[in-house]
């Protein structure tokens, strides 16, 4: 006979293996299943691997120029159980060429001949490059000799490439200033679920990239600063002494330390007077490098506790030009981000040791830098650095496959980004910004493309992409917080961030980690969200006076599990609110009953749903008026 703690423990394995079975499930993912690399309860599987990347790269650039010379040796780790005969090579940036795969047009600043190889090595053997191949994002690489198991292979190439004078996530911001990202070859991800990654890059959806570790070299013209990710290993070589001081000052400072002022950038004081610096930095366990350039820049910084157990403090910093209004307030921004961010929601510490606003236009997160726009407009530039600042959780301390499931990320910064906006606005103000900017675009169209399941791969859809990947997931997760309650739902959502941080999580992780660490089976509510064609609306159907109180009878014609309150007007005027949370939809996802019971001395005059940020798309049926 079991005992009760071993027949509860198997109970809760046959509960997890329900929920697995329940979801639908691509053949694909089965296969990770199946082989041991993830587990039902959505944990990593005992069989779980990842590869890796040592990358030393070195680039070059003389301003107004915009040709970018790099070199880089790339170690790359097999630590699948797979024998690979060929690499995968990502290269970006050829998303600029004539001919590329793009979801848009492209103007003719736009176009350039992206990433030209001039040598490639594999193990000091020179394999050919033929540069003038179909423009792809990704380009195969056979191996002579097949790189084994638990074995590794060195890479040494060296290419150039011309900054697009139309600057988008990178390029020429301005004649003396630029923005470098995606600017260097890599080897794509290889997975446990869908071998090399090969989704081309079609300049809307975003990146999926390993964790590998960095050493970057920039060489510029001396008068040129450069802040990129990572920690600077030199500024005593690259800056003049006060300002490498400045520098050091601003690490432990609350306040906004300028570091540089367009005076002083103006009379060639900043940086050491060689005829070219080489700024120098590292990064590890990352999943992305990039870059920012200028002669004219301000530089300001300082920084905030980001881990209140332990004391340790991260860096903020922006970088941007006189006209550039919106960034005078970036630093104290930035320091409030990061500490909301890890104090509250997500409530985990941010993970790197900087942060840096650098003003381009792109509004484009990047590991340790955000390239965002001058708005002209101080509450909306703080709502975007926000929002790309909490991209720091989703994707780049949780490996997210943005290619294929855009709404673990983007739906995550559009969440913490309302949540966020609670606290610097108010709340009246960020359910009004959230339902302009996120919602009601989508619950107004009626195109059957906006209506695709969120699960739909975001690699597979253009129409509908961006309500897929921002508003409808981040109503999930909302919906999910109202529905287990703040304390459940941040255990949850630690518990499956403490499992996937620094890994691969796909969607089902999500989901199994969710109800595994929660304790509820959350199968009928992901089914619901996720892999369903539903949308907000909700009607009053009947409303029925008994004895001692009322019955409404609520249709969710849109058919999502969303929260409304049930707002009671008097006849005198008054107003009463019950909440309903979306476990009012477990058993009957079609209907449910409000039941209420009459308030003493008043008279009800009618009942009105109001759905908050689950904009109704009918509201003309959510009234119901007692006769």
């Amino acid at each position: 006979m079991l005992k009760p703690i071993a027949l509860t423990a198997l109970c809760s394995l046959f509960l997890l293996q329900l929920q697995a079975q329940n979801l639908y499930m691509p053949r694909e993912i089965k296969q990770a299943y199946t082989k041991g690399t993830r587990s039902p309860d959505g944990k990593p599987g005992s069989k779980y691997w990842q590869n890796f990347g040592k990358y030393n790269i070195s680039v070059s650039l003389t301003p107004p120029g915009r040709t970018v010379k790099g070199v880089e040796t790339i170690t790359y780790f097999n630590n699948s159980p797979d024998t690979l005969k060929r690499l995968n090579m990502k290269l970006i940036l050829n998303v600029h060429r004539p001919g590329a795969s793009r979801d848009g047009g492209a103007g003719l600043d736009y176009l350039t001949e992206g990433i030209q190889v001039d040598s490639f090595l594999v193990a000091g053997q020179k394999k050919s490059w033929n540069n003038k191949t179909a423009a792809t994002t990704n380009q195969i690489v056979n191996l002579s000799k097949p790189l084994m198991p638990h074995d590794s292979l060195k890479l040494d190439i060296a290419w150039h490439f011309d900054l697009s004078k139309q600057s988008g996530r990178e390029g020429v911001i301005d004649s003396t200033s630029f923005y470098l990202a995606y600017f260097y070859p890599r080897v794509s991800v290889y997975d446990d679920y869908q071998g090399w990654d090969r989704v081309e890059f079609v300049d809307s959806k975003e990146f999926y990239n390993d964790f590998n570790n960095y050493t970057l070299s920039v060489t510029v013209p001396k008068n040129y600063i450069v802040w990129a990710t990572g920690t600077l290993q030199n500024p005593a070589q690259v800056l003049q002494p006060e300002f490498a001081k400045r520098l050091s000052t601003s690490m432990t400072s609350d306040s906004t330390v300028h570091v540089a002022t367009l005076a002083e950038l103006n009379a060639n004081t900043v940086t050491a007077q060689n005829a070219t610096n080489t700024w120098v930095w590292k990064a590890d366990d990352i999943t992305d490098i990039a870059v920012g350039i200028s002669n004219h820049y301000i530089w300001d910084a300082g920084s905030v506790i980001v881990d209140k157990t332990t004391g340790r403090r991260s860096s903020m910093q922006a970088a941007y030009p006189e006209a550039a209004t919106d960034f005078k307030k970036s630093v104290q921004y930035g320091r409030n981000a990061l500490g909301w961010f890890s104090a509250n929601w997500p409530g985990v510490p941010y993970p790197f040791p900087k942060m840096t606003a650098f003003k381009g236009f792109a509004d484009m997160e990047y590991p340790m830098m955000v390239n965002d726009s001058q708005f002209g407009d101080a509450t909306f530039a703080q709502l975007v650095q926000d929002h790309e600042i909490a991209h720091t959780w989703f994707p780049f301390y949780m490996g997210i496959n943005e290619s294929k499931y855009a709404f673990m990320d983007e739906g995550w910064a559009t969440t913490l980004e309302y949540l966020i906006g609670i606290a610097e606005n108010g709340k009246v103000k960020a359910d009004n910004f959230y339902k302009q900017f996120r919602i009601n675009g989508w619950i107004g169209d009626k195109s059957t493309a906006e209506d695709q399941p969120i699960i739909t791969m975001s690699s597979e859809q253009k129409g509908g992409y961006g309500n897929n990947a921002y508003g409808k997931p981040s109503l999930s997760y909302l919906a999910l917080k109202d529905m287990l309650g703040d304390d459940l739902f941040k255990k949850a959502l630690h518990g499956y961030m403490d499992r996937w941080h620094g890994k691969h999580p796909i969607p089902w992780d999500y989901f199994n980690s969710m109800s595994s660490v929660s304790g509820k089976n959350l199968t009928w509510f992901f089914n619901n969200w996720f892999f369903s064609n539903g949308y907000n609306d909700l009607a009053i159907t009947t409303g029925v006076k008994g004895k001692d109180g009322y019955t409404l009878t609520v249709s969710n014609v849109g058919g999502f599990a969303i929260p409304f309150d049930v707002v009671l007007t008097f006849a005198d005027g008054t107003t009463k609110t019950i909440h309903q949370t979306p476990a009012i939809w477990e058993a009957n996802q079609k209907q449910a009953y409000v039941t209420f019971k009459a308030v003493i001395g008043k008279s009800l005059k009618s009942v009105t749903l109001d759905n908050g940020i689950f904009v109704d798309a009918t509201k003309a049926d959510n009234t119901w008026v007692v006769k």
